[in-house]
């Protein structure tokens, strides 16, 4: 069998993996006349090490192949403009900024739409059934009226998500005693804020940890599940919830939470933890919260969900600043930012 890669005139790579992608794309652009652009999103010698050490041999040669390569292509692309600073002061190697869009599925939808799919989810998860009901035209959060329209329950709980892929970098008891604290606040008849039904989704090493944990609390007034969501029903769910937390912390602190742009993508408030360059994507009060640690999202559940669903001014000032963010498509930043790199 013959192999046969046709020449062309630039080949555009994602970094990491690096080894040996960057060593095989640049022989490759050397023999066929191209020109090599990278995409970089991390390090790889960086991810090397932690299942390493900074320090261990195989990760300085790796920094050190990664260094020789990056400099040699003909241009570069990031996901960060901390990256970009990085990149030049690290290795004075200059990109272009190009940050994550959320893809088409990320979409709000209408009460018609989330109504079925919290009708679907009910069957496998009673938290979203209506107490008293067993029929499709009513659930804990929505109802079918007279007209066959869909409205929402004004005495239903705030539905709140975080998606993980349950590892070490991603300390889900900041989320957990933040709900503890919620929970002690309202049963101290603070009447004004509502049940929480808070949804965790993802598979992961750390999940059963996790789930005994939640399943030792005897909360009256926060719920937590643990679905496992089909493809195409998590930019659904997504879509029906309230506030979005994201516990996803950058060590390095350059690139961004990808679960974060595609919450966004539904116009999804998000509540996030901090790190260096969460700027770039989440202002806090402007279409989201930034916290610290447990005592603050609690004090930013409290925030947003005062006289919840009534009164959700605060919700509709992120959503609204939100569609800014979902104006700019993907199609469109890369028209205006990498398009050029190939011209």
């Amino acid at each position: 069998m013959a192999w046969r890669v046709d020449a062309s005139e630039f080949i555009l790579v994602q970094n990491p993996p690096c080894i040996p992608t960057l060593a095989v794309c640049l022989i490759m652009s050397v023999f066929n006349g191209s020109k090599l652009v990278i995409d970089w999103h991390n390090y790889g010698y960086s991810i090397l090490a932690l299942s390493l050490n900074k320090n261990h041999l195989l990760v300085k040669i790796a920094k050190r192949y990664e260094e020789i390569f990056g400099q040699l292509s003909s241009g570069n692309l990031c996901v960060t403009n901390a990256m970009k600073n990085d990149l030049k002061k690290r290795w004075h190697i200059c990109a272009e900024v190009m940050h994550d869009r959320p893809s088409a599925r990320f979409k709000q939808l209408t009460n018609e739409e989330k109504h079925q799919l919290i009708t679907k989810l009910m069957k496998t998860h009673t938290e979203f059934s209506a107490v008293s009901e067993s029929d499709e035209q009513q659930t804990r959060f929505t109802v079918v009226n007279s007209d066959d329209s869909v409205s929402f329950k004004h005495d239903r709980p705030a539905l709140i998500i975080s998606s993980t892929s349950w590892t070490d970098d991603e300390d889900f008891s900041v989320l957990l005693h933040a709900l503890q604290m919620y929970e002690d606040y309202v049963c101290g008849e603070n009447g004004d804020l509502p049940d929480l039904l808070c949804a965790i989704t993802g598979k992961g090493p750390n999940k059963s940890y996790y789930q005994k944990i939640i399943a030792s609390k005897n909360w009256k007034h926060v719920q937590v599940i643990t679905p496992w969501l089909e493809a195409e029903d998590y930019p659904k769910l997504l879509a029906c919830v309230d506030l979005g937390v994201s516990i996803k912390k950058k060590k390095k602190g350059l690139d961004l939470p990808m679960k974060v742009v595609d919450m966004f993508g539904c116009c999804l408030p998000v509540a996030a933890i901090n790190f260096s360059c969460l700027n770039e994507l989440v202002q806090e009060g402007v279409n989201g919260f930034v916290f610290e640690d447990s005592l603050e999202l609690c004090e930013q559940f409290q925030q947003a969900f005062a006289d919840f669903p009534h009164n959700q001014d605060l919700l509709n000032k992120f959503r609204s600043n939100i569609k800014q963010f979902r104006e700019r498509t993907w199609n469109n930043a890369w028209d205006e930012i990498v398009l050029p790199l190939f011209k």
